[in-house]
């Protein structure tokens, strides 16, 4: 389970099928307030979401450039990291 005194990068499947790349140093919060509808607009609009992926940092600032890295992506390059790390 996640560490509190880390920073996530996570992605967030929506509803839709389309994903959400975020970060955070509390990730279990951060899900629980994207569901409560009180996270990104994106995600208000594509309840409820479920955490798919994320990887811990101990510096925010990699946790912030892996976020931009993963928001170059497109949605199959996410879909393919998201199932590499599910493999593992």
């Amino acid at each position: 389970m996640p560490n509190k005194d880390e920073n996530y990068t996570y992605i967030l499947e929506c509803s839709d099928g389309s994903f959400y790349t975020g970060w955070t140093n509390d990730l279990e919060k951060r899900v629980r307030t994207h569901n409560a509808g009180r996270g990104g607009k994106y995600t208000r609009a594509r309840l409820p979401v479920r955490l798919v992926y994320f990887e811990a940092f101990a510096d925010k600032r990699e946790a912030q450039s892996r976020e931009w890295h993963i928001k170059q992506l497109t949605h199959e390059q996410k879909r393919k990291l998201i199932e590499s790390s599910e493999r593992k």
